[in-house]
């Protein structure tokens, strides 16, 4: 078992655009297949740039504030209660295009590649 608590972790930077914080509540190795459990928060403006993720899938749900996403080429919208997920090797890239924080809760898993 793993309990974990958002109020209790450290702030972190997310990898692709160290401005923005996020806090990790589970870490690869803590369950199969899972890379990441982890919230984070974009102010206004702040973009994590486009990138894929070639072993991975990512499932983004939307907490609070509005942004956009880039799937591909294609822009989604980011609004509260929206979930978006990531196929490997599908680029991605996050906006946060409102005027309010967006927060956004994410995990990763892990995929098999097929020999």
């Amino acid at each position: 078992m793993i309990i974990t608590s958002l109020k209790n972790l450290p702030e972190e930077s997310v990898s692709h655009n160290p401005e923005i914080k996020k806090k990790v509540m589970l870490r690869f190795g803590d369950l199969p297949h899972l890379t990441n459990f982890s919230q984070a928060h974009f102010a206004p403006g702040q973009t994590a740039p486009a990138h894929a993720h070639q072993d991975m899938c990512e499932v983004f749900f939307v907490e609070a504030g509005s942004g956009v996403i880039h799937i591909d080429g294609k822009e989604y919208p980011l609004l509260p209660g929206n979930c978006v997920a990531i196929e490997p090797g599908e680029v991605h890239e996050v906006v946060n295009s409102g005027s309010t924080e967006l927060v956004l809760t994410y995990f990763g898993l892990r995929v098999e590649k097929s020999a």
